[in-house]
Parts: C-alpha cells; sequence; structure tokens
C-alpha cells in the first residue's frame, strides 16, 4: 500500500488591519436616503434656519421641521420611530422621533431654529431637551396650545 504524501504549503503570513472606526450611522427612517435607490434627482436644499413643530397629545408625539417658508423639510412621529402602544406616549419615545426628525438636518448645517409646541403630553419636555442637545441654537420657543375663550358648549357629563 503506498503512503499518502504530506502536503507541503507555504506558512500563512498573519492579516495585519488598521483598527476600525465605528461608522456613525443616521437614524432608522434616514437610511434610506443614503442609498442612492432611494435618492432624488434633486439638489439637497441645506436650510439654516427653521421652525420645529412639536405636537404633544396623551397618545403620541409629532415632530416637523419646516423652513421660514412654511414648507416641510423632515418630520418624524413616535408612531413611526417603531413604538407601538403604550410605548409611544413615553418620553422616550418623543426623544427618539426628535433625534430622528433632526438628525440629517443638522448634519447639512442647520445652525438656528424656533420651536412651536402645542399640546400637553408626556413627550413635550423630552422633545426640547433633545433638541437643546443637538447642538441648533434656539432663537424662540414659543408655546401655541390651542386654549378656547369659551366657545363650543362642552359634551354632557358622563354618569357611571
Amino acid at each position: 500500500m503506498k503512503k499518502a504524501k504530506p502536503r507541503i504549503t507555504a506558512p500563512r503570513k498573519p492579516r495585519i488591519t488598521a483598527p476600525r472606526k465605528p461608522r456613525i450611522t443616521a437614524p432608522r427612517m434616514n437610511r434610506r436616503l443614503f442609498y442612492l435607490r432611494f435618492r432624488s434627482r434633486k439638489t439637497v436644499r441645506k436650510i439654516e434656519k427653521g421652525i420645529i413643530h412639536i405636537q404633544t397629545s396623551f397618545h403620541n408625539t409629532i415632530i416637523t421641521v419646516t423652513d421660514l417658508g412654511g414648507q416641510v423639510v423632515s418630520w418624524d412621529s413616535a408612531g413611526t420611530s417603531r413604538f407601538k402602544g403604550p410605548k409611544r406616549k413615553t418620553p422616550y419615545a418623543a426623544q427618539i422621533a426628535t433625534k430622528n426628525a433632526i438628525h440629517m438636518l443638522v448634519k447639512q448645517g442647520m445652525k438656528r431654529a424656533g420651536v412651536m409646541i402645542k399640546g400637553a403630553g408626556p413627550g413635550r419636555a423630552a422633545a426640547l431637551r433633545t433638541i437643546i442637545h443637538s447642538g441648533v441654537k434656539l432663537n424662540f420657543i414659543r408655546d401655541v396650545t390651542p386654549i378656547p375663550h369659551n366657545g363650543c358648549r362642552p359634551p354632557k357629563r358622563r354618569r357611571v
């Protein structure tokens, strides 16, 4: 019987690579903007000043960023940030929604903004805190919650 000849191979060199830097990724909603397939052919407008509208209710928080003319540039809500059910009304959900709405604009060079807050919900303070920590300088903070001056008659009281 023949003996199998041992295979002789050259010794492998160890692969030396530089340590990788952690990639900073955009929030989930804005990731599609980076792919060429989803990118529109328009040039991206750089907005240095804008208005951030925060609309809070007892069940959700909606953040809309507009330019000074009122054209919507980006928006997000706690519901579209993948918070469902009772988690949607939390301050943390409002914080993540605010971060998602203004992330791209801060990256594109938004320097100043005004904030208009409407409604009384649990996400109101958290959303404002997130904007302050994002590095955008605030021109004004206005409360535009609608207050009736004894307008419509309220529905009759529930009897249980």
